[in-house]
């Protein structure tokens, strides 16, 4: 496999179809095979955790195993531009929360190339969040699937070739998000409180809602627990809430949980 393109600049101080992450019903086998098969398919990673990015370079760029070559890595929106228009991979790991713009930032410099008729560039979401409104931003902004990291690598694999392919991917319980939203004629209501949130913000405010304790919340979202804490002070302050137990009732009775 040839040496994967990585952009340069900062980095974490610490990043239709459904998909089958949840049940596993896709085998080892078939992911594991696409390499011997000689189906191939190039991949650009783009997250701001360079300990995820290795760790799905890890996972699923054994090409010869399963047919996915890396070919370039990005952690922030200008990177991402310039690796994806430098190497025109055929399909994007896209994380929708990225310095610069996030993911949609991304899509929306890249239209150009996922028009292209004879080398599209396909995106995949490739998230922590399961959040609605990320879910239906990257796919307006012309993502073809969105799968959260809970995935595991042999859907992965199958999740990017399908994408490859022009399919729809998404993991089961975010397929109704976006069906009820194309459905939907209605644009949805702005909520001026959450709208003071930066998305990161957001995430741990969900995260806790559900009952993540801090060390969790580190874990899940490649940070220190001192990071955690300093998004939940910020979260209080900008809600005005005085502790967790009142952020969980404004969290579900906004129906973020």
């Amino acid at each position: 496999m040839s040496d994967p393109t990585e952009a340069t600049g900062p980095t974490e101080a610490t990043g239709a179809t459904e998909s089958t992450e949840e049940n596993g019903t896709t085998g080892a086998a078939g992911a594991a095979g696409a390499g011997a098969s000689g189906r191939r398919v190039r991949v650009v990673l783009v997250d701001d955790h360079r300990m995820f990015r290795t760790g799905v370079q890890a996972e699923i760029g054994r090409t010869e195993e399963t047919g996915v070559e890396v070919v370039g890595e990005a952690a922030d929106v200008d990177q991402a531009v310039t690796v994806i228009t430098a190497t025109r991979p055929e399909v994007v790991l896209l994380d929708v929360h990225l310095p610069g713009g996030g993911g949609v930032e991304v899509l929306r410099r890249c239209a150009g190339l996922m028009g292209d008729a004879e080398q599209p560039v396909r995106f995949l979401a490739l998230s922590v969040s399961d959040a609605a409104e990320d879910v239906i931003g990257v796919i307006r902004g012309g993502a073809r699937g969105y799968v959260t990291k809970t995935i595991t690598g042999t859907d992965l694999v199958d999740s990017i070739f399908r994408v490859q392919e022009g399919d729809a991917v998404f993991s089961p319980r975010l397929a109704g998000f976006v069906l009820d939203a194309f459905a939907s004629t209605d644009a949805p209501p702005v909520d001026e409180d959450l709208d003071r949130l930066t998305q990161r913000e957001r995430e741990v405010l969900r995260l806790i809602a559900r009952g993540y304790a801090y060390k969790e919340i580190a874990r899940q979202l490649y940070i220190s627990v001192k990071t955690v804490e300093s998004h939940v002070s910020a979260v209080l302050r900008k809600l005005q809430l005085s502790n967790r137990h009142e952020l969980t009732r404004w969290a579900t009775a906004r129906r973020l949980v």
